[in-house]
């Protein structure tokens, strides 16, 4: 009986090792051991079907330490993996759902594939593929963690169909192959990181993509819009059918996310922009162009002529949230002259600007919307339009948010995948040291960038300070490398004493319990008028000055809304009369 009893034991041990193996197995898989340095992709697009199909080839390179014999590709939910092959040899894959918010379905199509021989590090394998499906408007990520169903269109607006086709790359729709970890819009910024790590392996991969969008005869003509400069866009007449082509080359895709969308297109051409506008739109596409023109000589001012047109395409539903890609931008035309002004100050930065880091890219992009209203409307305008930013930084900065496990490095604006970070938390920054240092000085290193020798985090901090004799060092530990969180600024002590010749002297101390340090701006006023005066004041600690005043000082102000804070309460001191 005990013999019979280790054999039912072994038979059993075995039996659940041979069931458990491909969870093991598929539990230990490194998705992130490929990147996908180039490819090369025909796809074809029927907006009658809503069907998209894609063939062609693509480099696997492989990114670990390790020996690989196991990849992974992923592409949307509702598309399905046709083949996939290496040279003439079909080779075995398996597929399987994977559920990831990457793509707008909330899940993934995921090939596990067995290559035909291990792939040393960073060596590399070509492989032919091709996939089939369609892609519906399908916003199943943002309503199951409770977005309102409009809402949650209006955001994930990606579809192809007869009367509009807008489809959006990784991150939206994953229409061609990636290779991630899971991401879960329900758990803080993880989507963000995960396609922050893609985007980051993906710097310097190529992609020749030819994109043919077949129409009926009897279809109105449309434009075909990709988010790539290079593309040659083509129209083919063949037989009963039209078929739009654009053959594109994209340089990066770290930096740009290969979108396209195909519309009854008017279009309005301008030296700095063109705008594609549907047919009820024709006067909101003219004066888009004229913002644009508009704001054209302050961006060329400040970031020099651009590298490439900026292009918008019009969205039709009034409600859906605009897309940037680099000098592309997909938005619902017919807003207000402020926020088209502000958007096409934005864009135009971008044609004008590049750099591989998002805090430099997208907080020079956001600095010019401020640069824009001040021009327009006068700095306290700017100032007013950071005050949202402000708020929505100083709610990231809150003790209550702090209490997450990420340290200081993590949530600095070189290291974060934080939009509210490297978007207004650099705007600020941007601000400040325009404030710091002048429109000169700030011109000149911004002048001097050259995006292909940024290769460290330090390289746009050092053109910065070689433009100028101060110590800079404090500031960017504070606010670029470290997230050294805001100041807190107070007047300890203000003290007036009259002089010989009826003016005043006023004597200040100030105090920043923040652990960030800044140079903040003090207004004084009294019944003569206001002086002004810019004070650095560095973390947890005082600073006294001196200020000669024509009048009896009546009020301090310290910080005029340039300089995020964690508690603007303080901010404001009555100044005692002067004993005699």
């Amino acid at each position: 009986m005990k013999s019979v009893s280790r054999k039912a034991c072994r038979t059993t041990l075995w039996f659940l090792c041979v069931l458990c193996g491909p969870a093991l197995h598929a539990f230990s898989l490194d998705r992130e051991a490929f990147s996908i340095p180039n490819y090369d992709l025909n796809a074809q697009v029927e907006p009658g079907q809503h069907r998209l199909g894609v063939r062609g080839r693509i480099t696997l390179r492989n990114d670990t330490a390790a020996p690989q014999k196991v990849a992974v590709l992923q592409i949307s939910s509702s598309l399905d993996w046709r083949s996939i092959k290496a040279g003439d040899a079909a080779l075995q894959f398996v597929r399987q759902p994977f559920t990831s918010d990457i793509d707008h379905t909330g899940s993934l199509s995921e090939a596990i594939v067995t290559l035909p021989r291990e792939i040393a590090p960073h060596a590399t394998i070509d492989l032919e593929i091709a996939y089939e499906g369609v892609i519906v408007l399908d916003a199943s990520r943002l309503t199951r963690i409770g977005a309102p169903e409009d809402a949650a269109k209006s955001t994930d607006w990606d579809q192809i169909g007869p009367d509009f086709t807008g489809v959006r790359g990784a991150g939206y729709v994953a229409w061609y192959p990636i290779a991630t970890e899971v991401a879960n819009l329900s758990e803080g910024d993880s989507l963000f990181e995960v396609l922050a790590r893609w985007k980051a392996r993906q710097l310097g991969a190529t992609a020749h993509l030819l994109i043919q969008v077949s129409r009926g005869s009897e279809a109105a003509p449309a434009h075909l819009v990709v988010d790539e400069p290079s593309c040659v866009l083509v129209l083919k007449e063949s037989g009963e059918a039209q078929l739009l082509q654009a053959d594109c080359n994209f340089r990066s895709l770290g930096a740009v996310v290969p979108s396209f969308v195909v519309g009854e297109y008017g279009q309005v051409d301008r030296s700095s922009i063109t705008v594609y506008n549907l047919r009820t739109h024709a006067a909101a596409a003219e004066a888009y162009a004229q913002a644009a023109e508009k704001a054209a000589p302050l961006v060329t001012d400040w970031f020099g002529r651009e590298r490439e047109k900026a292009v918008t395409a019009d969205l039709p539903d009034a409600n859906a949230a605009s897309f940037e890609a680099g000098a592309f931008r997909f938005t619902p035309l017919g807003g207000e002259s402020k926020v088209v002004g502000l958007a096409a100050a934005h864009q135009l930065t971008h044609a004008s600007f590049f750099s591989p880091r998002v805090w430099i890219e997208e907080g020079l992009a956001h600095f010019a919307q401020a640069l824009y209203l001040e021009q327009e409307r006068g700095r306290q305008a700017a100032l007013d339009y950071m005050g949202a930013h402000r708020s929505a930084l100083k709610a990231l900065e809150s003790p209550e948010a702090l209490q997450k496990p990420d340290n200081e490095a993590s949530r600095s604006l070189i290291n974060t995948f934080n939009e509210e970070l490297y978007r207004s938390k650099s705007m600020c920054v941007w601000w400040m040291l325009r404030d710091m240092l002048g429109d000169t000085v700030l011109k000149k290193a911004i002048a001097s960038y050259k995006p292909e020798q940024d290769k460290d985090p330090s390289y746009m901090p050092r053109l910065v300070s070689a433009q100028t004799q101060r110590d800079l060092q404090w500031f960017f530990d504070d606010w670029v490398y470290r997230d050294h969180e805001l100041p807190d600024f107070r007047v300890e002590s203000a003290f007036a004493r009259k002089t010989m010749t009826d003016a005043y002297t006023l004597t200040i101390t100030l105090e920043n319990l923040g652990t960030a340090g800044a140079e903040v701006p003090v207004v004084v006023t009294s019944a003569h008028g206001e002086v002004r005066k810019r004070i650095e004041v560095r973390a947890k600690s005082k600073t006294t000055v001196r200020v000669e005043m024509p009048g009896l000082p009546q009020e301090i102000l310290v910080n005029d809304g340039s300089v995020p804070e964690s508690d603007t309460t303080n901010n404001t001191f009555k100044v005692p009369a002067p004993q005699e």
